[in-house]
């Protein structure tokens, strides 16, 4: 490997990941137009309904049996980052919270003690295409935040920060820009993360980032805070992408497809491969500190040894985390796209309000 690049792989399915995130994965849907239920019409026959993940013509219903998606299920001791590029979904959960958002919004949920939620795809075209793509980024919570109460975040499309840059490139101007869900960028900020998440402290040095690149343009990434801070580059979208680590380093390429651990602490930048006539390149980055706790895992359980996962299977089992208090596990939300989240409480919340 060269000065700036420490490991390579292969992007699957769910991508590989480093300490302190713990899951990755880019879904990526071409659903057909819509039926009456919100659901993708004509027959599903041939697909293994409750557990379809094989991406026949293009589009998988998850753990849907009508409407695609991911019916009621429980979460302790992590937290969920979903970004939605493309699409709606429609969250409940076992507080009593509902929430529609997508088209560019964040959600962040903190599990903590226990949550059961839902997180369905409501398809609203009857005409036309209904396209769904969306990153979940699972992010590890520190032992002493396990049990904090659950909490969720939106961060609406419109408050989420893009940070812009052009670069000259033979008398045309190739651009960049990156959204900032997590960790400054030099003087800009984006909304703060959940109360109790890793994220939450300044020192943990967590980033995600979503960068595009025309092709040729040249994006300079911040260094990190600390030399112990991991930070890895998945190439999902377009073409490969260069990172450049300056005067005494090697460029590396980074394939579509392919992701690469790379140096935090030093002055990078990446660039955009191809030419005018290419698509430019999209890359996630990941960053943080490793939290450095043992991670003990089952399913969508997150504790720091056996015993804890066994207590969190008793919990499960005694109080349901709460119950479902909806009338539907495929639930979703009506035909309006306006995008919302009502709380616990009560308290309504609208995507663009100001």
């Amino acid at each position: 490997m060269s000065d700036v690049v420490r490991q390579r792989f292969q992007l699957t399915m769910q991508w590989p990941t480093f300490d302190p995130f713990l899951f990755c994965v880019h879904h990526d849907d071409a659903y057909p137009a819509a039926n009456s239920e919100f659901g993708p019409s004509g027959s599903l026959a041939g697909r293994a309904i409750g557990n379809d993940f094989e991406g026949i013509d293009g589009w998988r219903m998850y753990h849907g049996q009508r409407i695609a998606g991911f019916p009621p299920h429980p979460h302790r001791g992590f937290e969920t980052v979903t970004y939605v590029r493309r699409g709606l979904i429609d969250h409940s959960d076992s507080l009593g919270a509902k929430a529609r958002f997508g088209r560019g919004d964040v959600q962040w949920l903190t599990a903590g003690r226990g949550i059961v939620h839902s997180e369905m795809f409501p398809l609203l075209d009857q005409h036309g295409p209904n396209p769904l793509e969306l990153f979940q980024i699972w992010l590890n919570l520190a032992s002493d935040d396990k049990f904090a109460d659950p909490y969720f975040s939106m961060l609406w499309d419109d408050d989420i920060p893009r940070v812009t840059s052009t670069t000259e490139i033979d008398g045309r101007l190739a651009h960049a820009e990156v959204t900032l869900i997590a960790g400054e960028w030099g003087d800009v900020v984006p909304p703060p993360p959940p109360p109790s998440s890793w994220a939450a402290r300044p020192s943990s040095d967590v980033a995600i980032w979503h960068v595009r690149l025309d092709p040729g343009a040249r994006c300079a990434l911040p260094s990190a805070r600390s030399t112990d801070t991991l930070r890895t580059v998945y190439a999902f979208e377009g073409g490969a992408v260069t990172i450049d680590g300056g005067q005494g380093t090697d460029s590396e390429l980074i394939e579509l497809g392919s992701g690469a651990v790379v140096r935090a602490d030093v002055a990078t930048e990446l660039v955009g491969a191809g030419h005018d006539h290419d698509v430019g390149s999209e890359v996630l980055i990941l960053q943080g500190r490793p939290i450095g706790e043992r991670v003990a895992q089952y399913g969508p359980f997150v504790m720091n040894d056996d015993a804890g996962i066994e207590q969190t299977i008793a919990d499960y089992r005694e109080t349901g985390f709460g119950g479902w208090p909806w009338p539907s596990e495929e639930l979703v939300h009506g035909a309006d796209p306006a995008r919302f989240a009502v709380r616990p409480d009560g308290t309504l919340e609208r995507a663009g309000a100001a």
